[in-house]
């Protein structure tokens, strides 16, 4: 069984800054990529940024120089700093890994549950 169990989210006013988790547990040989995502009430679900396990990042352009996605490789951790946070932020942000469970071959990607970040203006 893997969890991706995340926290961190809450409401904030604009320009202000939250910083969310997401702590990967269970059977787990490796991780790959790391990202999140987020999804605005109807809206398609977006990608904010992601990271490989090497440490090389990528973002959406709309939070390029707001937001910082690092990695704990020992704690199976990724982060995401979130600051000059806008009202155009709020949405359900989600954890997503791209796991190898112990045995496979190839990896599978495993999402978070959600935490809920809100923005006000």
């Amino acid at each position: 069984q893997v969890q991706l169990v995340e926290s961190g989210g809450g409401l904030v006013q604009a320009g202000g800054s939250l910083r969310l988790s997401c702590a990967v547990s269970g059977s787990i040989f490796s991780i790959n990529t790391m990202g999140w995502y987020r999804q605005a009430p109807g809206k398609q679900r977006e990608l904010v940024a992601g990271i490989t396990s090497r440490g090389s990042t990528n973002y959406a352009d709309s939070v390029k120089g707001r937001f910082t996605i690092s990695r704990d490789n020992a704690k199976n951790t990724v982060y995401l700093q979130m600051d000059s946070l806008k009202p155009e932020d709020t949405a359900v942000y989600y954890c997503n890994a791209n796991i190898v469970r112990y045995g496979m071959k190839r990896g599978n990607d495993y999402w978070g549950q959600g935490t809920q970040v809100t923005v006000s203006s």
